[in-house]
């Protein structure tokens, strides 16, 4: 079975496999019309927890908090649609904005649709700690998945105003970005499950 992974990186983890049809920004994802379960990572830069205080501080339309040109909607129709898995940084405003629960505790929770839960990448391989929320939708439940809390030994972004002792080293903005190899297995798995 081919998995469509949607809005990803071109030269990424999903490029060179064979059980993937990458879209990544030379395709139009937006233009994907389902020939089988996705795995969607629309953009967050404008959805998180900073994009409030970054137009704030840089304002212009393309900075606009939400504006990421209906790619957060189409993935979660696609999901709805076609079954699979969507994955967004925790705290994510698009949850709030698209009527999607938002997960709380440890495991999946039962949404309108689908299924929603906060995973850590870091229990996946990935140096940051990176709290990911999912969201499911398929024929069948999801699986349960590794629910370790891993801190991580490296950080995402700017240094912990807290002091120096609180500071991890910081991660370029490709690794900080990027999905660990067995997150990506994970992902396909769940995607394979949701057309069971």
């Amino acid at each position: 079975m081919i998995v469509s992974a949607l809005f990803v990186q071109s030269d990424g983890c999903y490029s060179d496999d064979d059980r993937i049809d990458a879209w990544g920004i030379e395709r139009d994802a937006l233009t994907y019309d389902g020939h089988g379960p996705v795995i969607c990572h629309p953009p967050c830069q404008l959805w998180g927890k900073l994009a409030r205080v970054n137009f704030k501080r840089w304002g212009g339309d393309h900075n606009r908090p939400g504006n990421d040109g209906g790619c957060f909607k189409f993935a979660l129709d696609a999901v709805n649609r076609f079954g699979g898995v969507l994955e967004h940084p925790a705290g994510s405003y698009a949850f709030d904005e698209y009527g999607v629960e938002k997960p709380s505790g440890i495991g999946w929770i039962k949404s309108d649709c689908g299924w929603v839960c906060e995973v850590w990448q870091s229990a996946y391989g990935h140096r940051a700690r990176k709290a990911t929320w999912l969201y499911y939708s398929g024929n069948e439940p999801p699986f349960d998945l590794n629910w370790d809390r891993v801190s991580g030994t490296h950080q995402v972004g700017f240094y912990d105003k807290r002091g120096k002792a609180k500071n991890k080293p910081t991660l370029s903005k490709r690794e900080a970005n990027a999905t660990p190899v067995k997150f990506k297995e994970e992902l396909i798995s769940l995607a394979i499950h949701s057309q069971k």
